[in-house]
């Protein structure tokens, strides 16, 4: 069995298979993830993101990316430090924050790839429909978090698995450039992995706060 790219340590199982994929699960944070052999091509990948249509001023798409904008405004409070993360061929999310009055960095690896928004710290990063993308969701996560400042908020929005009945017919693994699919418990790991503290906002919205440090609120 492959190795679970979130904590490299759990045991992995049989979660789920369909047509064209395998689904494994972790024993040790509980993702759910198709094994690396079976991802798409960073080619192919980019050929599936070059269709997305993401328009700041398209207000459906804004009020869907208000579910994160909103907790997050309530959070941090202007001036602050930003950066979204996995910003997409439209930023959108960045958009907003920079009209609400936020220093915002974003970053992409296809669309907005510098990765010099990595050598700089952030009151809060974002990741909307990002981290189901990702192959090395371990790193990639706990960088984020290393980027934040103390009491700092990561924001993920990702749907979240439940269990395997809903999963067999769950649209959302159909995406074929989605390889993690995390549970409620998969955040409540990563945010005890990672020296956080966890808000379930909605059901495919959550919050980390990074600790402060002690004696700072």
């Amino acid at each position: 069995m492959s190795d679970c790219p979130l904590c490299a340590r759990g045991a992995c199982t049989s979660f789920a298979r369909d047509a064209r994929r395998d689904y494994l699960q972790c024993g040790e944070c509980a993702l759910v993830f198709v094994p690396s052999e079976q991802h798409l091509s960073a080619a192919e990948e980019r050929a599936q993101y070059d269709l997305h249509e993401n328009d700041p001023a398209d207000f459906g798409y804004r009020g869907f990316l208000s579910r994160l904008f909103a907790p997050i405004c309530e959070r941090v409070r202007v001036p602050a430090q930003g950066l979204d993360f996995g910003s997409g061929p439209g930023p959108t999310l960045s958009v907003m924050f920079e009209e609400a009055g936020y220093d915002m960095a974003i970053y992409d690896p296809f669309y907005a790839p510098d990765t010099g928004v990595f050598e700089r710290r952030y009151d809060f990063i974002t990741a909307t429909e990002v981290v189901e993308h990702l192959h090395r969701p371990g790193w990639e996560l706990s960088r984020l978090v290393g980027l934040l400042e103390p009491g700092g908020y990561l924001g993920v929005m990702t749907k979240r698995v439940t269990d395997v009945a809903a999963f067999s017919t769950w649209h959302y693994k159909d995406d074929p450039t989605h390889v993690c699919f995390f549970s409620t418990a998969t955040f409540e790991w990563l945010a005890t992995e990672n020296d956080c503290e966890l808000a379930l906002v909605d059901p495919d919205v959550v919050i980390l706060r990074r600790r402060a440090l002690s004696g700072v609120a």
